[in-house]
């Protein structure tokens, strides 16, 4: 049994239409920049007392101080210290997934450090004015479709402007938590909600799809028809290297007005990667239909080997390092997930070394300059990336049969 996440969460982005805009709006600005400044005591009552992640201590410590300085109700003086801990949490997992790497001087070597909290210098910084509400006590849903949202000075009445926000409501998902936060758009409110999902049975998995993750191509499939796709990402690097580009110019002016342009220039190129990254794991989705496994290569340390960006240019480095592959898995994994399908990751070594066609494993064959994998051996010759998305998609019909873990093994593969 293929066995996918059995509960999908979701956040539903919903525009709020304000009864009277300027009372509103001065009720949640004061609402959010109290709540970002109890964030920040919060942060920095942690970072001085050794990094604690229990929420119910640092609420026995710090619960009082947070509502007398703050000047805020009792659920939001507790939802500061949830929000603060789940950030300190992502960030240490990030500082664990992004190990310290130094090569020694004298023997050549590389080495790896693990990182945790302690490696923060200060302690992480609140700067975007926002607060988190909880459902029924911060925020709710009246009968006639009007959301109702607690402040410090009373509550707010809002009408959502979401196409399709009322399909959430037919009982299948529960909700949770919502963010209410501003941009040049408007107000927004972010809410979460999750829904329990079937798991996929092998007797209805109806497509097999290997996915190769790349630059020069976002993605290259092969499926169990033999039909394969190239998703180019030419594009794609031309614009990034204008972002680079920008950005280096104005990180060489050390003024305040480019630091500003620095930091909307980074959220404008993560908005416009995140909406690329939507849009190609929606197709792939919305091409194969429910009962696809998809499978991609588990890349966790692969992509930021040294001796992977050895052969690279500089430019060739920086797209490397920065490219969201990890966005894109995760697009795909929740919205496979809500279509009836389910994503997998195998192990990536040797997909794109070895030949499908005989199963020998060789790294030479796989030629960079011309993009091809060209087999010495039985005489197999194919784009480099559709080999790997071939090998990608042989481990998945492997998972399929039921191997729990696929993967190649250089001994054997090699004298096939």
């Amino acid at each position: 049994m293929l066995e996918p996440e059995n509960t999908q969460g979701i956040t539903i982005k919903v525009k709020l239409a304000l009864q009277n805009p300027l009372k509103d709006e001065s009720k949640f600005i004061r609402t959010m920049e109290q709540y970002r400044l109890g964030c920040n005591f919060v942060s920095q009552y942690i970072f001085g007392n050794g990094f604690p992640m229990n929420q119910l201590k640092i609420q026995k410590d710090i619960y009082n101080d947070i509502r007398l300085n703050f000047g805020l109700k009792s659920q939001m003086a507790i939802s500061t210290i949830k929000s603060v801990v789940a950030r300190y949490k992502t960030v240490k997992e990030q500082l664990r997934q992004n190990p310290y790497k130094f090569q020694d001087q004298y023997t050549g070597k590389w080495h790896t450090v693990s990182k945790d909290l302690q490696w923060l210098r200060k302690p992480i910084s609140f700067h975007r004015p926002q607060v988190d509400l909880v459902r029924n006590r911060d925020w709710s849903k009246l009968a006639d479709g009007t959301l109702s949202i607690n402040t410090l000075d009373g509550r707010v009445l809002a009408k959502p402007v979401c196409h399709g926000f009322d399909q959430y409501f037919d009982g299948t998902w529960k909700f949770g938590g919502a963010k209410l936060l501003h941009t040049d758009k408007g107000w927004f409110l972010h809410i979460s909600a999750t829904k329990q999902l079937d798991e996929l049975e092998n007797s209805n998995v109806r497509h097999v799809v290997g996915i190769d993750r790349g630059i020069r191509f976002l993605a290259t499939t092969y499926d169990e028809r033999g039909k394969c796709q190239f998703f180019s990402g030419k594009e794609i690097m031309r614009k990034r290297m204008q972002f680079a580009a920008t950005r280096e110019r104005l990180q060489k002016k050390h003024t305040w007005s480019a630091k500003r342009l620095l930091k909307h220039l980074s959220g404008r190129e993560n908005r416009w990667m995140a909406d690329v990254n939507h849009c190609l794991s929606k197709t792939l989705v919305q091409q194969y239909g429910e009962g696809t496994v998809f499978a991609i290569e588990d890349l966790t340390g692969v992509s930021f080997d040294e001796k992977n960006l050895s052969r690279r240019t500089k430019d060739g480095k920086r797209q490397l390092r920065s490219w969201s592959f990890y966005q894109f898995e995760q697009f795909l994994g929740y919205k496979a997930r809500l279509a009836g399908s389910a994503v997998i990751k195998v192990a990536a070594e040797y997909t794109s070394q070895r030949c499908p066609k005989c199963g020998g494993i060789h790294k030479e064959y796989r030629h960079h300059d011309t993009h091809e994998y060209i087999c010495e051996n039985c005489g197999y010759r194919a784009n480099d990336d559709l080999t790997g998305a071939r090998n990608i998609y042989l481990l998945d019909t492997m998972y399929v049969s039921g191997i729990e873990k696929p993967q190649f093994e250089k001994l054997r593969a090699s004298t096939d």
